[in-house]
């Protein structure tokens, strides 16, 4: 009997790690092919092994999740993983594919494993219409991020944006600052800037993403610059000039 093959897409590695892992618990017969972290992989992992099942993060760098799923459509079983419950509430509604949140939860993979299992005796599905369906959400009003999942050495933390003070970032990774500790996540700050609620995250300078809530005052340092003063938190945060003007009323 040939050995059914998995390709898991997904761009954060700790997550990925963690689905792999329960995965080969839940599904020991299941082979996990490759891996990949963002959609140019995932569609030449999807080409090169030619996959049973693929585990797909919808938002993904380089090519998108929908993109990628466009050229599964018909030729594997697609799980969507997501941590946006506007698609997963659409891809499940459709029924022609499954969908892992995240953080996951293995009693949730449990279930999208047992009905990935029941469709692997029929014909993958054809996924245009519900691409169609995604495409039109995610060029609808825009839903701002509502958690982040960050790594703290080996745990895994969900962290809502409620509870962050700020973001800070480097050429490589960025820091996300809640009242208690901090976490790195490897997500750059032009993408926070356009996943977040404006409303509420001001960027205050060109790697810094300060929560509004989380603001006691602002002072003035050497020169004559602003620098933030955080609620929670006992270090200041400078303004860099081209957004002091967010302070002018303060």
């Amino acid at each position: 009997m040939r050995a059914l093959k998995a390709v898991i897409a997904e761009d954060e590695p700790v997550l990925r790690v963690e689905l792999r892992k329960t995965l080969t618990n839940l599904w020991p017969e299941l082979v996990i092919c490759a891996e990949a972290e963002d959609g140019v992989e995932a569609l030449r992992a999807l080409e090169e092994h030619a996959p049973d099942v693929l585990f797909l993060d919808i938002q993904m760098p380089g090519m998108s999740g929908l993109e990628v799923a466009k050229q599964a459509s018909g030729k594997c079983h697609v799980a969507f993983v997501t941590a946006y419950d506007k698609y997963a509430v659409a891809a499940f509604e459709e029924g022609a594919v499954d969908y892992v949140m995240k953080p996951f939860s293995t009693a949730r993979l449990a279930t999208t494993v047992a009905r990935l299992k029941e469709k692997l005796a029929g014909a993958p599905a054809n996924l245009d219409g519900l691409l169609n369906a995604l495409g039109q959400l995610a060029n609808g009003p825009q839903q701002h991020l509502r958690w982040i999942t960050a790594s703290q050495g080996n745990e895994l933390r969900l962290i809502t944006v409620e509870e962050i003070c700020y973001f800070q970032s480097d050429a490589k990774y960025t820091l996300v600052v809640t009242p208690e500790r901090e976490s790195l996540i490897r997500r750059p700050i032009k993408e926070l800037i356009e996943a977040l609620d404006p409303q509420m995250f001001w960027q205050i300078h060109r790697g810094t993403l300060v929560n509004v809530n989380a603001i006691a005052g602002v002072q003035r340092g050497i020169g004559g610059h602003l620098q933030v003063k955080l609620k929670q938190r006992k270090e200041t945060l400078p303004v860099s000039e081209p957004y002091m003007h967010l302070f002018k009323s303060m």
